[in-house]
């Protein structure tokens, strides 16, 4: 009884151990595919009761893991007794990341003065701008006070092209280049397709944007 009583105790220890690894690797993915800088995680495991005693090591696998500040894993024991036991895992999670170092204006074109690194807490913010290149030159969505941690979904590459612009359509076939001229008949940031009228034809047709007063046609690479 003794032994049995032991062997529950440093189990629970044991496995709890195991859970809050496999959180912090978890974690660890996440920030690496989100580009933070120098993320660092507080955990706390949670369970209801201690894990019952097992014959032989047990597995932990992610049952939830969308939501850093409640993750559920699940602790099971492969002996003849077959059991499962749910742990929550409470993370925080801080980060460098970009925020905005002035009040931002809507469609505003983001510049250097405009955005800072700095540690900020990022367990409720689900997408964090982790680098300042990936927020340099971009314009926001609406208006940001300053201090803001900025969000991809706030951001949107600036608009290249208006409607009505004159704009130069580029096309190349076997080194020969060719240009025209032409109206934008949609607005679009580089890399959005839009409507350009031939300013000799009259035709009307689909091109890239590739810059400010620039365009090629839709069905070339982005460039070429």
């Amino acid at each position: 009884m003794c032994t049995t009583a032991w062997s529950a105790q440093t189990l629970s220890a044991k496995i709890e151990s195991q859970v809050e690894q496999a959180a912090r690797d978890e974690l660890e993915r996440q920030a690496a595919a989100s580009g933070l800088g120098e993320p660092q995680f507080e955990l706390s495991v949670v369970s209801a009761r201690p894990a019952p005693a097992c014959t032989v090591a047990p597995t932990v696998e992610a049952l939830d893991t969308r939501q850093p500040a409640r993750m559920r894993f699940a602790a099971r024991c492969p002996d003849g007794r077959g059991w499962r036991h749910d742990f929550t895992v409470r993370a925080r999670i801080s980060a460098l990341v970009a925020v905005t170092a002035a009040p931002v204006s809507v469609n505003q074109s983001l510049s250097d003065a405009d955005v800072a690194l700095e540690r900020r807490d990022v367990t409720n913010v689900a997408d964090p701008v982790g680098m300042l290149d990936a927020a340099v030159g971009q314009s926001s969505r609406r208006s940001l006070r300053a201090g803001e941690i900025l969000r991809t979904s706030q951001l949107t590459a600036p608009i290249a092209v208006k409607r009505g612009d004159q704009v130069t359509m580029q096309a190349s076939h076997d080194g020969i280049e060719v240009s025209m001229a032409g109206e934008a008949l949609d607005a679009g940031a580089r890399g959005a397709v839009v409507r350009v009228r031939n300013s000799a034809s009259g035709q009307i047709v689909r091109m890239r944007v590739l810059g400010a007063g620039a365009v090629q046609p839709a069905d070339l690479p982005l460039g070429e």
